[in-house]
């Protein structure tokens, strides 16, 4: 369901673009990123703009922002906002309309916040820039711009710097800097990336009200099918730069015309679809997988009444901290509170909630990365939790149990090449192999994930997302635990990248009798990939279960909540 007003059609639009296509200069030659792409969006329009990676999506908004790389030119077309042509305006012009006719959500809000600037003067600098406030009442409009946003407690909010909150919060910021001049444009790079349901749906619905009221214009750059079908009024698809599919959010995805907007389709996570349905339809059919059967009796992995407290004080005076006298000290802050469950052997368990509700940190208590404050962790009948953390990656167990990360890039080591971060657990914890064994065993993980031999000698640099994102599972299963925690693995991935890494770590798990735990947001790949899912809120399990008995029939509140506010494309 479309939740935007209705675009005003009758006044000329407020953003053209006619026949842009922009080239980057590489040492290889010209590269066209983006070639005749033609856009028209009226006053109040929301436009959606999808495609995977590479498509040319956040190229275009760059260029309609004037923020493109040295290496990237506009070659030809043109770009007219509110009557005045952006291309080839001087810079002090266009430096004028961003931030007071134009502004931009960025897609990762911590790296769009100064680090060591408060947040509040972040948007005081904005304000007095474009002549919207004066160092006198620059604060108070400041804070003003907090409240807009629904920041909680905005005054203590304006002194804290980005690394103080949330990720939900990080982002309201940037909102409020997007929208403290009352721009006739929004535009939003993938604004919701990283963030849970409900986070993500409040994110939505807070920037959906406030261009309502004030009557702006605003593209979303998504891969996310089923926000663009919720929250905007046309949808633009993209493929290898160039504009494949454009038409109302309604009839695109009920009809999509082109081959690539319905493979797209195809990809998206949805009810009633198993993983294997979100693969292309030429998909090579799956070879029979032989399943290896589950060693041992009883459960891999039991947690009982696990917590963790980290402790808080009351910041004291300056002058206090100068001299060592610290503030009252405060009951501490239960990040875990008091959770138990089971693992069973070659099962897959989803860990489900919003951000800070825990699943991070019992996560790396797991691994035993962190050390709990109290609770027992048994793997296959042994209290791991007795083994200090910083021991813990000596211990024998280390290898039995490993970790996919949610970030494919910062997970592997720049200066290592594939075939070194594959081989870094068989050299480190592995038995001591020959060169020509140890490439041999990375070869045969590179096939194991899907991963061309050629790619091996590359750097994380040279490769694209998913194919970090397979370099990083390789190195997870390179020791064949019996356990692999998986931490938003795919939470960065296109959908059609992110349908075939989901169907690889479903055919690893047969193949080599793993178990997993799968901690993720995104419910419906949960309910594709897991036997069973935790409910995870405020640190306490909230409700657990078979993961099709829990997402039909939820019983806890705010389960059902999770489930309502995941967007569906209507397909």
């Amino acid at each position: 369901m479309n939740v935007h007003a209705p675009a005003n059609y009758a006044q000329p639009p407020l953003l053209e673009v006619r026949d842009l296509t922009v080239e980057f200069a590489t040492r290889r030659g010209t590269v066209r990123a983006v070639e005749k792409v033609n856009i028209s969006l009226a006053k109040g329009e929301t436009l959606g703009i999808v495609g995977e990676s590479g498509s040319g999506k956040s190229v275009t908004s760059y260029t309609v922002m004037r923020i493109l790389d040295r290496a990237g030119r506009i070659a030809s077309g043109t770009i007219r906002l509110a009557g005045v042509e952006v291309g080839t305006a001087p810079e002090s012009t266009v430096r004028a309309l961003r931030g007071r006719e134009m502004s931009m959500i960025f897609q990762n809000p911590r790296a769009a916040l100064n680090p060591i600037r408060k947040v509040g003067r972040q948007i005081e600098d904005v304000l007095i820039e474009h002549v919207q406030a004066q160092p006198s009442d620059a604060k108070e409009k400041a804070i003003e711009a907090l409240k807009a946003v629904r920041i909680a407690r905005p005054e203590e909010r304006y002194h804290a710097y980005p690394f103080e909150l949330s990720g939900g919060m990080c982002q309201r910021i940037v909102i409020a800097l997007a929208l403290a001049c009352r721009p006739q444009l929004l535009i939003a790079d993938e604004p919701t990336t990283g963030l849970d349901v409900t986070t993500q749906k409040a994110v939505m619905d807070l920037v959906v009200e406030l261009t309502r009221e004030r009557n702006m214009s605003t593209i979303l750059i998504t891969h996310d099918l089923g926000l663009a079908a919720a929250y905007c009024d046309k949808v633009m698809v993209m493929e290898k730069g160039k504009v494949v599919e454009t038409a109302t959010a309604e009839a695109i995805f009920r009809a999509p015309t082109h081959r690539y907007t319905r493979k797209l389709m195809r990809a998206t996570p949805r009810r009633g679809v198993t993983l294997r349905d979100l693969l292309p339809e030429d998909a090579p059919a799956a070879e029979p997988i032989v399943a290896l059967p589950p060693s041992g009796d009883g459960p891999l992995l039991k947690v009982e009444a696990l917590v963790k407290e980290y402790p808080r004080q009351t910041p004291g005076s300056g002058l206090g901290k100068v001299f060592g006298v610290r503030g009252p000290v405060e009951d501490p802050f239960r990040a875990v509170d008091d959770i138990s469950f089971e693992v069973g052997r070659g099962e897959s368990l989803g860990v489900v909630g919003e951000s800070g509700c825990g699943k991070s940190t019992a996560s790396m208590m797991l691994m035993r990365l962190i050390d709990p404050t109290s609770g027992r962790i048994l793997f296959d009948g042994t209290d791991l939790s007795t083994i200090p953390a910083k021991e813990f990656a000596r211990s024998p167990w280390r290898r039995r149990i490993q970790m996919v990360f949610q970030d494919p890039t910062d997970s592997l080591n720049p200066r290592f090449t594939a075939t070194r971060s594959i081989a870094d657990p068989l050299l480190r914890m592995g038995e001591k192999l020959s060169r020509t064994a140890l490439r041999g065993r990375v070869e045969e993980l590179a096939r194991l994930v899907g991963l061309p031999a050629s790619l091996l000698d590359r750097f994380p640099h040279q490769l694209s997302g998913g194919q970090k994102a397979r370099v990083g599972i390789a190195r997870a299963i390179a020791l064949n635990p019996d356990l692999v925690v998986l931490d938003e693995p795919t939470a960065a991935l296109d959908v059609s990248v992110q349908a075939v890494v989901l169907n690889l770590l479903q055919d690893l798990k047969t193949r080599l009798g793993m178990s997993y735990i799968f901690v993720s947001h995104d419910l419906e790949v949960v309910r594709m990939l897991c036997d069973r899912v935790i409910v995870m809120r405020t640190g306490r399990i909230v409700e657990e279960g078979m993961t099709e008995e829990v997402m039909a029939a939820p019983k806890a509140d705010y389960t059902r909540e999770l489930l309502s506010s995941i967007p569906h494309p209507p397909i």
